[in-house]
């Protein structure tokens, strides 16, 4: 008798529908995958775990209103066998070793998903580490031109979210469409900028403005 291959079961986790449906649709296209369910933020996304028992779950760093770091420490936390990979918009080192620092096992770009999505899924699931060749360089980069002995920046002292605030600010987004983004209010938005302003040592929103945009054309 033939052998057959254990199927993996993928939940995924994101608050767009046509990404979800789009992952969904490459998923389903390999045989040994398997979509056993969706999310769009972190409640139904950790009850999903339990009642779907996924192999891997896919997550997205934003959220309907929790943020994908934060599911990948609680899921981590409760369910260390299941194994993650985060896709996100931010093609960015930053992200993807906050997100490994998280105890994902793996980082890709949405704007590379189909290439290498199929790919990553698999490093995950056979016990590797995958992240896309541009972050992996850009990671390597930043090990080598490290600044100081402890490479601790001011960008290490943010929170998960409110680095995500300063992108989208270097990305010359308006708070009201943060806001709008993050499914937060605009005072939420507000409150993250003075935030950042302490944390970075900056005196007006027009210096953290620039600092913003000058992190992104770097990063």
């Amino acid at each position: 008798m033939a052998s057959r291959t254990k199927t993996a079961r993928i939940l995924v986790v994101d608050d767009h529908p046509l990404i979800r449906e789009g992952l969904a649709t490459l998923i389903e296209a390999e045989p040994d995958l398997e979509l056993c369910g969706e999310a769009d933020d972190v409640d139904p996304a950790l009850e999903l775990v339990k009642t779907a028992r996924p192999d891997l779950v896919i997550v997205d760093i934003s959220l309907k209103t929790g943020h994908g770091l934060d599911l990948v420490k609680q899921i981590r936390k409760s369910h260390p066998r299941i194994k993650m990979l985060v896709h996100s918009m931010y093609d960015d080192h930053v992200y993807a070793e906050r997100s490994l620092q998280a105890g994902a096992m793996g980082y890709l770009c949405k704007q590379n998903a189909r290439e290498t999505l199929i790919t990553g899924i698999r490093m995950v699931l056979s016990g590797h580490t995958y992240v896309s060749p541009e972050i992996n360089e850009r990671i390597i980069r930043s090990r080598i031109g490290g600044g100081c002995e402890s490479g601790k920046t001011p960008i290490d002292s943010l929170s998960d979210r409110e680095l995500e605030v300063l992108t989208l600010i270097g990305r010359g987004m308006t708070t009201g469409e943060i806001a709008k983004h993050l499914y937060l209010s605009v005072h939420t938005i507000d409150t993250y900028r003075e935030k950042l302003k302490i944390k970075l040592n900056l005196a007006t929103g027009a210096e953290l403005n620039r600092y913003a945009v000058q992190w992104v054309l770097e990063h």
